[in-house]
């Protein structure tokens, strides 16, 4: 779709193994992508999503502002991560891609569509989609299972107030066409930015994560649920990216 595609496909060859990676390998994305390329306005929020929890997590854990377990927070952001860049890159190679995300790559070169559709498009594949896996794998990894009340879901809830600050910028910096030139003064798109809740969409995704553990034991159901986020995120993402006339 751009010529720098290869370029991409090499940035995300390899799996970050921590958040300094993750934030590297986003820096590498930002730096390839032209303003005229939607993934660069998700990318963009998502580097600043993951930036803000690097520097939390490095104070002290029972300082101001700091994790109760920075090691579970810093697992979940560096698996939570991959889901992304995997479907990128599954994208680029022209491998099987959830239709979530490739509802967004599919349309990265529309010039109609606002830079904060893109922004919200792989919002809602990232933590709609990818959000309950990403947290069962971690939990998994821990040996804790997903239950409301615990040091991590207080962790996890906390980041909550930093996502809704800077989607609410976002909403006034990247209110624009894909290439920078003015929206009409009024829109439907207006309706669409008031009604996404970023704190619901992740209370929902910890939901489905506690779903999904408990039906380990069975992965023909668990397998369903999962193509069904999958369709009903989709549809949402298509939803998003309609070109604002």
């Amino acid at each position: 779709m751009f010529p720098y595609d290869p370029s991409l496909l090499s940035a995300v060859a390899a799996c970050p193994q921590t958040i300094a990676d993750v934030v590297q390998t986003l820096e590498n994305i930002q730096a390839i992508c032209a303003d005229g390329d939607g993934l660069k306005w998700f990318n963009g929020l998502y580097l600043q999503v993951t930036q803000a929890v690097e520097a939390r997590g490095a104070l002290a854990p029972t300082g101001a502002g700091g994790f109760s377990d920075p090691p579970w927070i810093a697992g979940l952001d560096v698996t939570f991560a991959g889901f992304y860049l995997n479907a990128l890159r599954d994208s680029l190679s022209g491998a099987a891609t959830p239709g979530c995300w490739q509802a967004l790559f599919a349309a990265r070169n529309q010039t109609a569509i606002a830079r904060i559709q893109f922004t919200l498009a792989g919002i809602n594949a990232h933590i709609n989609h990818d959000l309950p896996q990403a947290l069962v794998a971690t939990c998994r990894a821990f040996d804790d299972p997903p239950q409301h009340g615990t040091a991590q879901y207080n962790d996890y809830t906390a980041i909550n107030a930093t996502l809704d600050q800077l989607i609410a910028a976002a909403k006034q910096t990247l209110h624009v066409r894909l290439l920078g030139d003015a929206l009409p003064p009024v829109s439907r798109l207006e309706d669409t930015l008031a009604a996404w809740n970023v704190s619901a969409a992740r209370e929902a995704a910890w939901n489905n994560a506690e779903l999904l553990w408990r039906l380990a034991d069975a992965p023909l159901v668990s397998a369903t649920l999962l193509d069904t986020l999958d369709g009903l995120t989709t549809v949402a993402g298509k939803a998003l990216l309609v070109p604002v006339p």
